[in-house]
Parts: structure tokens; C-alpha cells; sequence
């Protein structure tokens, strides 16, 4: 009797024992469970906070595309995503733009119509194709119309964990412009957009892009520029990991690439692109060669071809000129003395523009005169071929002549008679390929969209597309090459430029 109630005790003990231990793991289960809920439950509050940030709403005048990003998808791969900067990053820079003194010239009444300008009559003599896209923009407007057109992008994108690139619309030529020497603004921007969640969680700002519509010599002070011009951002830290599209590189392997000054032609349509390239195709050119410009008063050396071009242009029978006077403020270099319709008028009626450096190695002329049909003649490698690499052919001899200038400033070469000396139908030939070129160096109306065409924008924005790939795959993109270096493809010799290899000297 007695074991068996100790039996009984140890088997009841037994159980106890096995109920608490039970109990125990349970407890230890539920209070596991209890703590997998709570990380849960941080865990999809800390997605929902990312999300919260990561897509920041765009306005409400851009249009968004929202493709699922599949095999199908026809913006697969090209997505961007626009930054909604603060308005005091563009929107309020031209609103003030009037109450900023002389600085802005003739800017500040040009941006209308979506950064185009004042609308060009043609009701007298016919000088445009009357059907609209002619417009007095400024060589400047370029932050304005971009920033109008990427509004239109049709893969534009609110969710920027698709974006192959991000847009910073940042109006850096027109704040140049206002506060001349001044990189307040910039550095502003620059904390902004380093402290957005897309610079650190995606590509430190190697996807991220920005349009400064000036030459790049205007963002990268050095030492020898003087208080009250330029200003550093090209030079900033985080500036370098972006691409900055400016009117002309440096050429230093850095962070600006060079995309073509705006001109007056921004058609609605691919109907409008046609009939101007066929309206130029059937052009009646009764001038050799055209100059439209003026001379440059204390200039580098390197640049000082220009007045021997203007000297020649004035000596010979063959070349017609427009002499031009600079209009009044930093805002504005562009010729004011004669109306677009005289300038293009005059371009349309010549076979060859004369494309020598002015202030700085390139000039809006040379997008002028090509969507005039006129062939540009080109003095030194850094006016055109060593910029504007998007937009323009590597082969520079298919669509422009080059005549060193070295050749005219110390050998007294004559333009007109390497002009001369080109057989007619490679000068047909030079034409046609600079007519094919139009599309690719003009702006469409940022109100409209072309359908088929692709513009200077478009080139811009897939050249873009491709860089930052590139550098996902760990390439190294520079945005020139060095101003030393010649491109292929340049002939040394004016005398052997186009004359049969039978003809030339062997001397």
C-alpha cells in the first residue's frame, strides 16, 4: 500500500512537472509568436515609412506613366523619374526675373510659351513655312524648355524604384544668370537632393541628371575668373556624380556633356519636321558662303580667327554677312540687330556658314544655319567635333567642311577657294546630310509631341539612358575628350581636302 501510494505521489508529481514544463514552452512559444508580430508589424511600418519617402507625389501638370515594368512594357528600361524640386529651384527664379537688374538682358521677356518665346510672324515674305513653330527664343531658354518637355516625357514615372534616371529640374543657367558669381543656390540644391532617399539607395547620383543651359565654363570657376562671373557647380562633389547638359562641355572627362543650342524652329508635328526639311532641300542658294556675326574684342589667341574669317567674308564678292551688335545685359549674347526672319532668310540663300569661335568655342549659329539647309564650315576641332558627340556624326566630314585655323591666320588660305574646290555633288551630298540632321538639333514645342521624329531632347535623354547602364555594368563614361586631342576622320591638309589623290602634290 504504501509504495503503491508512492507510486501514485511520483506519477502525480510526474505530471505536474510535465504540465509546468508545457506550460513553460508555451509560455516561451507565445512570447516568441508575441515578438515575430511586433517585428512584423515594425518591419511594415518601416516599408510603409520607405515608400512613404521613396515616392515623393510629382505636380499635377506632368502626366505619368504607369507601365508594370515587364518584357512587354514599351517603357521598360526607360523610365525617369522628375524630382518635385522647391519652387525657389526654378519656378521662382524667372517669376522674379524682372526685379533682378540688367543681368537678365532681353531672358526675361523670352520665356512665354513654354520657354519658346514670342511667336514669329511670317505673313510678309515668307521666310518660315507660315504653319507655326517659329518663335524668338533665347539661346539660353534651354532649362525652361527641357523642363517643359520632360513634363511630357511618355515614360515619365512616380515611382522612382523603376526609374533607370532621375531628372533634377533645377534651373542652374537662369540662377547664373541672376546671381552672377554666386553658388548660393547650388549648394542649396546640392543638400536638397543628397539628402533624398533616391541619391544614398540608388547609384549615389550617377543616375541623376540636370540641365544648366549655358556654356560649361560658366559652372567651373577656376582660379584666374575674376568676382562676378561663374560659379563652381560643376565643380561640387556631389555635381561630379551627376550628368549636368550644358551648351558646351569643357571637355575635361567630367561630369558636362555638351547637347545643341535651342534655335527658333520647335515644330508640333512629324508633318511640321517634313515640310521644313523639304522647303530647305529645294532652297535656291545664291551665296557661296555666309557669315552672321560680329567681331570680339579682347579674345584669347586661340579664337582670333574669327576676324580673319570676317575680313575675308567682307573682301569677297561671293560671301554675304550680317554684322551683329550684342543685346544689352549678361543675360543676352544674341544678336538683336537684325530679326530672326533676316538671319534665317539670309542662311537659307547660302550653300556654307561660316562657323568660326566667338566668346567661346561654339556658337548657336551653327544650329541656326543647319536647320537653314546651309553646310557649316567649321575652324577649330572644338566648335563642333569634340562637342555635341550625341547629336552630331563621328564621320564630321559628312556634314561640315574644316579648315584649320592656323591655315587662314598664318598660311592666308582662302576659304573661298577651299570652298570652290569642293565638287558639286559632294556639296549636294554635305547638304543632304545636314537636312537629315535637323530633327536631331532642334527642340519640338514642349506642348505637343512628335510621334515618329526624334529630337535634340530625345537624343539627350537616351544618351542618358545609356550612360547610367553603362555604369551599372562598371564602365567608365567621360564627358570629352581632352582639347588637345584630335577626333579621326580630320584631314591635315586644306590642299588634299576634296581633290582626287591624282591631283594632290606629292611634294
Amino acid at each position: 500500500m504504501q509504495l503503491s501510494a508512492a507510486s501514485s505521489i511520483g506519477q502525480q508529481q510526474t505530471k505536474t512537472a510535465r504540465k509546468a514544463g508545457v506550460g513553460a514552452r508555451t509560455r516561451r512559444t507565445a512570447g516568441a509568436k508575441g515578438k515575430a508580430r511586433l517585428l512584423a508589424a515594425l518591419a511594415v511600418i518601416a516599408w510603409t515609412f520607405f515608400l512613404y519617402l521613396h515616392f515623393p507625389g510629382l505636380s499635377d501638370t506632368v502626366q505619368v506613366s504607369r507601365g508594370n515594368g515587364g518584357a512587354d512594357d514599351p517603357c521598360r528600361g526607360r523610365y525617369i523619374f522628375m524630382y518635385n524640386l522647391p519652387p525657389h529651384f526654378n519656378a521662382d527664379i524667372i517669376r522674379d526675373c524682372d526685379k533682378t537688374g540688367d543681368h537678365w538682358g532681353g531672358l526675361c521677356a523670352s520665356l512665354g510659351n513654354a520657354g519658346l518665346g514670342p511667336p514669329l510672324d511670317d505673313r510678309t515674305d515668307g521666310v518660315f513655312t507660315g504653319e507655326g513653330g517659329w518663335y524668338g527664343t533665347n539661346q539660353f531658354a534651354l532649362d525652361v524648355i527641357f523642363h517643359n518637355r520632360m513634363k511630357q516625357y511618355e515614360c515619365l514615372t512616380n515611382r522612382s524604384v523603376m526609374a533607370a534616371a532621375i531628372f533634377v529640374p533645377f534651373y542652374a543657367g537662369f540662377d547664373f544668370a541672376r546671381h552672377h558669381g554666386s553658388a548660393a543656390t547650388s549648394k542649396e540644391l546640392m543638400v536638397w537632393v543628397t539628402g533624398q532617399p533616391q541619391w544614398a539607395w540608388r547609384m549615389w547620383g550617377r543616375d541623376h541628371f540636370l540641365v544648366a543651359g549655358r556654356t560649361g565654363s560658366d559652372f567651373r570657376r577656376s582660379s584666374n575668373v575674376g568676382p562676378g562671373r561663374g560659379n563652381d557647380l560643376l565643380g561640387m562633389p556631389a555635381a561630379r556624380n551627376m550628368s549636368v547638359l550644358v551648351l558646351e562641355s569643357t571637355l575635361q572627362h567630367g561630369s558636362d556633356y555638351s547637347v545643341p543650342y535651342p534655335t527658333y524652329f520647335h515644330p508640333r508635328s512629324d508633318a511640321g519636321v517634313l515640310r521644313w526639311q523639304d522647303r530647305v532641300q529645294g532652297q535656291r542658294r545664291t551665296w557661296l558662303m555666309a557669315f552672321v556675326g560680329a567681331t570680339r574684342r579682347d579674345t584669347p589667341v586661340s579664337t582670333q580667327v574669327r576676324d580673319h574669317v570676317i575680313a575675308q567674308c567682307k573682301a569677297s564678292n561671293a560671301c554675304a554677312m550680317l554684322g551683329c551688335a550684342r543685346s544689352p545685359g549678361a543675360g543676352s549674347a544674341q544678336c538683336h540687330t537684325h530679326t530672326p526672319a533676316t538671319i534665317m532668310r539670309l542662311l537659307q540663300k547660302a550653300s556654307f556658314c561660316l562657323q568660326p569661335p566667338g566668346d567661346s568655342w561654339t556658337r548657336r549659329s551653327v544650329f541656326d544655319a543647319m536647320v537653314a539647309g546651309c553646310i557649316p564650315v567649321f575652324f577649330h576641332t572644338a566648335s563642333a567635333y569634340k562637342q555635341y558627340r550625341w547629336h552630331l556624326p563621328k564621320d564630321h566630314l559628312s556634314y561640315s567642311v574644316y579648315i584649320p585655323d592656323t591655315d587662314v591666320q598664318q598660311r592666308n588660305v582662302s576659304i573661298e577657294a577651299v570652298l570652290r574646290s569642293i565638287p558639286p555633288a559632294m556639296v549636294v551630298r554635305l547638304r543632304e546630310e545636314v537636312i537629315k540632321l535637323i530633327p536631331t538639333v532642334i527642340y519640338a514645342d514642349p506642348r505637343s509631341r512628335l510621334e515618329t521624329i526624334k529630337d535634340a531632347f530625345d537624343v539627350a535623354v537616351e544618351c542618358i539612358l545609356d550612360k547610367v547602364e553603362r555604369i551599372k555594368k562598371g564602365e567608365f563614361v567621360g564627358s570629352g575628350r581632352p582639347v588637345s586631342e584630335d577626333p579621326p576622320n580630320l584631314y591635315m591638309s586644306t590642299e588634299s581636302a576634296f581633290r582626287p589623290k591624282s591631283s594632290v602634290s606629292k611634294e
